[in-house]
């Protein structure tokens, strides 16, 4: 068995000598070089499983170290270590290509986890295979190249895409072909949590930190500690909220609800959003140093409309899928076929999904015809059948916004609620599936918690 070996690079002895003593006992060989002319010298005579360089050097800066490798020897994972609070040049050496990054003065349990990983990530073997999302476009083979790139890097990466194009699908892609695979992904959608919810469902709580906390629990990034933590529509968190993911980001440590104790935690930030967090940032209703911090590196998921020599693949996975366990080998016929090719999916794989899915269903004979598919009205995208009292969209006009319907119908959802639990809030929170804290929050939000019966 080959020996693994590191590239220490670092003008002090003092701290060459402390990391090649911490790889050495995790069985590593080392290689220490004071400045990046020898850095480079001992590159071309060995051959790396890591490199660890300082970002200061006597003859140049740790970035024309990654800058050097990437071009070079693109299969050597490289950590900079930067000084503690210099987010700005730890972002450019991600975006130069950097591995993962590591502040002085440098914790030894933060440096074996990193160790660990960019070991793994060296050692990985990957093929077009590897990508396990269904296309051969020119859009698609781009993107499956980018996701092998970026899988060997721990470098946050912003998700950008249409509602319903396959974004949590490529974060997932992401994680399974990098070093992190055996460890956690942890998928979250951010507008899902109530907001008075958030910190504790993230950071997680004491026991006793609020009203109902009967015991310690972990949030969401001890839940992904050693793996991957996918922030969807990461547009949707508050405001409040921001401010505290950044720091955790940064410092790689949660402070849990009700304690000022830390928790150091390793994961890997991987987000999404349909809307367009620029836009958000210019407007002030998303910050801007976290927009920076998440989106080191953007990756854009193509509209299936772009896609076109992708939808043939795409149906007979499909269906394929859907005819799972059963005997009918569903097809589907040309002109089926052209029909959906000259549709724009406005909904995109989602809503090829529910087409084909729908008309699996209901179609009378072991081939999907052009007739079986609904595609809307006038090739447009999809909308609910109105019921005989005008559905949902002709009720939403009648009021100011689609907010005070939806406050509407949420008031009347709590008020049978608590009608059928005869007024027992906790029952009717269990009823409804929420905890009692987010119930007891929405009564409040709705203007119903005073005056209600006991």
């Amino acid at each position: 068995m080959t020996a693994l070996r590191a590239l220490i690079i670092d003008d002090e002895p003092d701290i060459r000598e402390l990391l090649s003593l911490t790889l050495l006992r995790m069985g590593i060989d080392c290689d220490p070089a004071k400045d990046v002319g020898s850095a480079i010298s001992l590159l071309k005579e060995h051959d790396y499983n890591l490199c660890l360089t300082d970002m200061r050097l006597p003859d140049g800066n740790g970035l024309d170290v990654v800058k050097h490798i990437q071009q070079q020897f693109p299969h050597i994972p490289v950590a900079v270590i930067t000084a503690h609070g210099s987010m700005d040049t730890a972002i450019e050496a991600l975006k130069a290509g950097a591995f993962d990054f590591i502040n002085k003065p440098v914790d030894l349990t933060t440096l074996r986890s990193l160790v660990d990983s960019a070991v793994s990530s060296s050692q990985i073997e990957q093929s077009d295979n590897d990508v396990d999302i269904i296309g051969q476009s020119p859009a698609f083979t781009k993107l499956k190249k980018a996701i092998q790139k970026l899988s060997r890097s721990q470098a946050p990466v912003y998700i950008s895409g249409e509602s319903g194009s396959g974004k949590e699908l490529v974060a997932r892609a992401i994680h399974k072909l990098g070093p992190r695979s055996d460890k956690p992904f942890v998928p979250v959608n951010c507008g899902a949590i109530p907001s008075e919810l958030v910190e504790s469902e993230f950071f997680g709580y004491k026991k006793g930190a609020f009203t109902g906390a009967h015991h310690d629990s972990e949030g969401l990034f001890q839940a992904a500690n050693g793996g991957t933590l996918f922030l969807d529509e990461v547009a949707d968190l508050p405001l409040s909220m921001q401010v505290k993911m950044l720091r955790a980001i940064q410092e790689k440590a949660v402070r849990p609800v009700g304690t000022q104790a830390e928790v150091k935690v390793d994961v890997r930030i991987l987000c999404a959003t349909h809307k367009n967090l620029a836009e958000l940032v210019a407007k002030g209703e998303f910050r801007q140093d976290l927009f920076y911090r998440l989106n080191v590196i953007q990756l854009d998921v193509p509209p299936l409309r772009e896609r076109g020599e992708d939808l043939p693949m795409l149906v007979r996975h499909i269906l394929t899928r859907l005819d799972e366990g059963g005997d009918s080998n569903t097809s589907i016929s040309p002109s089926a076929l052209t029909k959906l090719s000259k549709y724009a999916f406005p909904g995109n794989i989602r809503e090829l999904e529910n087409i084909l899915e729908r008309a699996f269903t209901l179609c009378d004979s072991d081939t999907i015809e052009a007739d079986d598919l609904d595609l809307g009205q006038q090739n447009g995208p999809l909308s609910p059948t109105p019921s005989n009292g005008g559905g949902h969209f002709q009720k939403c006009l009648n009021h100011e916004s689609i907010d005070s319907y939806l406050a509407e119908i949420e008031k009347e959802i709590l008020l049978e609620a608590l009608e059928k639990d005869r007024w027992n809030k906790t029952n009717a929170a269990k009823t409804l599936g929420i905890s009692f804290r987010s119930f007891r929050y929405r009564l409040s939000k709705l203007g119903l918690a005073e005056d209600d019966p006991e």
